[in-house]
């Protein structure tokens, strides 16, 4: 009988081992998920932040371009057209496309909207073919962008980026009695690795 008693003893010793081994490898399983989910994450995070960064700097780039767009040099040297705006009527109604305006390219060019949606939301910077009504980074300057859009490789922007031009009264006139002048508002796109992450910049540019 002690014999048997010892016998029945370690075989229940032997099943409880085996219960506090499978307790332990769960634990230990779901550690490892749990870490492996962190780390997943906080890669997904820096990339979706990487890919921010790359539109928003696109975006600021776009900007630039607008400005030399605006007073000069280029290949297609529009800034004749600035200078001091007090003459809006080359502007276009929901901006104008390739060739619309008149001898000047109006292409990018809003006229102000009083009341309502401003323009810059109405177009759709995603558009590049000709009814496109953004100007392409580098159209009037000549300068290139690296993007996907230009078989160029690597981490770069889906497209190049693009703006538009909207004359506003200038806020710094006071001189209610003088011939209104105005100041550019300037608003562009870019894009990241994706159509879909884009980044809009804004500015108000006095020539």
């Amino acid at each position: 009988m002690p014999h048997l008693s010892y016998a029945g003893s370690a075989q229940r010793q032997r099943g409880l081992s085996l219960i506090v081994v499978l307790l332990i490898l769960v634990v230990i399983s779901i550690l490892g998920v749990g870490s492996a989910q962190i780390a997943l994450q906080g890669e997904r995070s820096a990339r979706n932040d990487r890919d921010m960064q790359l539109a928003w700097q696109a975006a600021e780039a776009a900007l630039q371009d607008a400005e030399f767009d605006i007073h000069g040099p280029g290949t297609n040297n529009r800034s004749a057209f600035f200078g001091s705006l007090q003459d809006t009527s080359g502007f276009v109604t929901n901006c104008g496309t390739q060739g619309s305006g008149s001898s000047f390219n109006a292409l990018g060019l809003c006229a102000l909207v009083m009341s309502g949606t401003p323009a810059w939301l109405n177009v759709d910077f995603t558009v590049t073919d000709t009814s496109a009504r953004t100007v392409k980074f580098g159209t009037f300057t000549g300068r290139s962008f690296a993007a996907s859009d230009s078989g160029t490789r690597g981490i770069e922007p889906y497209q190049a980026p693009r703006y538009v031009i909207e004359p506003i009264p200038d806020p710094g006139n006071r001189d209610l009695s003088s011939t209104a002048s105005y100041v550019y508002r300037v608003t562009a796109m870019g894009f990241g690795p994706r159509k879909d992450i884009q980044a809009v910049t804004q500015i108000i540019y006095r020539n």
